[in-house]
């Protein structure tokens, strides 16, 4: 999501932008320069020292940019620039070692994944900040009593809480994906021109896994350059992600709708909902996380389709998977700062949910009565009594109760006072009160669990 779309500036940018710049970007690549040299030099394959002075020159301030900007603009190649600047810095004799054996695909797809776990790292912390505020929120709501509603109609009462305790446990999943995918997503790869290990012979995967070593990552067991699969997992796990936290924002933005007012983001004082309507209090916050969510989704597309790349290799789809990733993943980042942002700062109205649970005149606890008769009716039969009851109320616009009390149907098992009591939407809630508070000690102890392993 652009800044310039965002209708949010006091949320501060979460770094992602600033990974996906492109001196960045060229730093990570140099990284996985010096981590090559490193593998090579212990396999005797290049002098140790010049291992060393590759990666004491592999540092991008050291640089001379105007040098890079000119080879780029000269070559229009991805890194021979950025080589021919290393190997300057590096100087004679050692200078001639640098990118040994390596083609443009193997440096910079691994220093990109580089830089997709400085994000993930980044994602991991606003997810962790999005559950601690979710399991306050959770606890603070969990015996409060709101209409639950299925196919846009009342269906029993619940509590937000229960709300809660549904974000929480897709979020919970959503941090397991990461997790487990981790390994598959983050591989190292130095195959050589076509993935054959060519270049390097029978020192080539011993090289590749040298680098994994290095960088802390996995290594690939084919080296292809056409593999694209776990690139697109990570977009396909950012695009599920986003389908939770749009699901959450738009699930605000209608009970923020004055129809439902039973809650409220945060809407700071000062803050202007329209140029030409005083009384407005938008959605702001939930519309750029709906905003955004989408546009993350949007990508999930563009990623499965670059895992079409031709032969074994296709810059084509290598542009195409970099735009998808880029695009993710800053829209990430912009969307979990907002969601977080929404969670802690939630004004929940009680008052309000308790009134639109009466608006049916207990028709939300039908499911009670009905289950209390058939004790004694019979299943069927309690639910074509009630039924009778619920939609003579509903098209003829009478109370439920009365309408209850006056079937001999109904009376010759229930007296009033047991109508009434079954009536009370608060008494029938399940376990929603449970389930929120055991997702809200879900979510505490896998953010002590993130923490200790950080």
């Amino acid at each position: 999501m652009s800044d310039e779309r965002s209708t949010a500036s006091r949320i501060a940018d979460p770094g992602l932008r600033a990974l996906y710049r492109i001196e960045n970007r060229w730093q990570a690549w140099l990284d996985v320069e010096a981590a090559l040299a490193r593998a090579q030099a212990e396999l005797g394959i290049i002098p140790a020292e010049a291992a060393e002075a590759i990666a004491r020159a592999a540092r991008f301030d050291r640089m001379d940019r105007a040098r890079i900007d000119e080879g780029f603009a000269r070559t229009a190649h991805t890194i021979v620039p950025l080589v021919w600047e290393l190997s300057r810095l590096v100087g004679d004799p050692h200078g001639g070692w640098v990118h040994w054996g390596a083609t443009t695909q193997n440096i910079t797809q691994t220093g990109d994944l580089l830089v997709l776990r400085q994000a993930h790292a980044i994602f991991r912390r606003q997810i962790g900040e999005a559950l601690g505020a979710m399991a306050d929120l959770a606890e603070r709501s969990a015996d409060m009593p709101v209409a639950a509603r299925t196919h846009g109609q009342h269906a029993v009462p619940a509590t937000f809480g229960f709300k809660i305790a549904v974000w929480i446990d897709e979020m919970l999943r959503h941090v397991e994906r990461f997790e487990q995918a981790a390994p598959r997503i983050f591989m190292a790869m130095l195959g050589g021109a076509a993935g054959t290990f060519a270049s390097l012979g029978e020192h080539g995967p011993a090289v590749q896994a040298g680098i994994a070593k290095h960088l802390g990552m996995t290594q690939m067991r084919v080296p292809s350059r056409a593999i694209g699969d776990h690139l697109a997992e990570n977009i396909c796990l950012l695009g599920m992600l986003a389908a939770t936290c749009g699901k959450i924002g738009r699930e605000i933005y209608t009970l923020m709708k004055t129809e439902f007012g039973e809650v409220e983001e945060p809407v700071p004082a000062g803050t202007v909902g329209s140029s030409t309507m005083p009384q407005k209090r938008n959605p702001k916050l939930c519309q750029d996380i709906i905003a955004a969510a989408a546009e993350i989704r949007s990508v999930v597309p563009l990623a499965l389709e670059s895992m079409y790349t031709e032969h074994e290799a296709d810059r084509t789809t290598t542009l195409m998977m970099d735009s998808a990733e880029a695009r993710a993943c800053i829209a990430t980042g912009d969307m979990l700062a907002r969601l977080t942002e929404v969670v802690r700062g939630l004004t929940l109205n009680p008052e309000r949910m308790r009134a639109n649970l009466d608006l049916g005149g207990g028709l939300i606890v039908a499911e009670a009565v009905m289950l209390e008769l058939g004790k004694t009716l019979g299943r069927q039969h309690a639910h074509d009594v009630v039924y009778d009851a619920a939609q003579a109320a509903f098209v003829e616009n009478r109370p439920f109760s009365g309408l209850l009390a006056a079937d001999e149907r109904v009376t010759r098992h229930l007296d009033r006072k047991a109508i009434d009591a079954l009536l009370d939407p608060t008494t029938y809630t399940g376990l929603c009160a449970e389930m929120a508070r055991d997702a809200a000690g879900r979510a505490r102890a896998s953010i002590a669990l993130t923490e200790a392993m950080t």
